[in-house]
């Protein structure tokens, strides 16, 4: 079984021009082609903290919201939304507070599809290397690996090695850094990232550069292709 997973910032829908275009977003969404996007900053921070885009939008393409919203109006937790295509069933989904210098969290969704149960985190970690490593232990410790073949994936904040090499959480979890991704139109740090458990083969990874993407956020998006494996 393939699928494609997908990972965008869209800081808050705010494009290059300084415009708020959640429709742009969402035209840029379309071009992935994906089966499973972690969207990152879908909400306006302070407030209500409501959501950029509006949900019977993302129906109206296809798309059903897993997520835990903070307020009412909010779309995200701590701003991370997964957008899950139709046909793919949410079995459950959960919010997790992370180790934190400031506001952080992670969304986690169990998902049935083609016969078998995943589990997909979508991230904006922190600034700081070390709350890095902090949330990374906290979401792999909370996930259902390695019982369920799982996919953490979103915005790193980091452009070096997600986990040291051998040890420790590296035995579980590869990482897949398909290129730079920050800032979107002269991009030359790999923010942007999806780590994986050994279940999944990866058929390919990109960064997503179309000339609507370079214009339509500060991040480009990155989309990857895992196969389904025995493992």
């Amino acid at each position: 079984m393939q699928l494609t997973f997908a990972s965008y910032n869209i800081r808050k829908a705010i494009g290059r021009d300084g415009d708020r275009n959640p429709a742009r977003i969402l035209d840029v969404i379309d071009e992935l082609g994906a089966d499973i996007v972690a969207l990152q900053e879908v909400d306006i921070r302070f407030g209500a903290r409501e959501g950029v885009i509006e949900r019977i939008a993302l129906s109206h393409r296809g798309w059903q919201v897993a997520s835990v919203p903070m307020k009412p109006q909010s779309l995200g937790w701590h701003g991370n939304a997964l957008l899950v295509r139709e046909g793919i069933g949410i079995e459950e989904v959960a919010g997790d507070h992370l180790p934190r210098l400031e506001p952080r969290g992670a969304v986690r969704a169990l998902l049935h599809v083609g016969g078998q149960d995943i589990c997909v985190t979508g991230v904006h970690l922190d600034l700081s290397g070390l709350m890095r490593q902090r949330q990374l232990a906290h979401i792999c410790g909370a996930s259902r690996a390695p019982d369920v073949p799982a996919v953490m994936l979103g915005d790193f904040n980091t452009w070096r090695a997600v986990f040291p090499r051998g040890r420790g959480l590296a035995a579980h979890w590869n990482m897949v850094e398909p290129g730079e991704s920050f800032p979107a139109h002269r991009p030359f740090l790999s923010l942007d990232r999806l780590v994986h458990t050994p279940h999944w083969n990866v058929d390919s990874a990109h960064v997503h550069a179309s000339p609507l993407a370079q214009l339509a956020s500060d991040h480009l998006p990155i989309r990857v292709e895992l196969t389904l494996t025995n493992n």
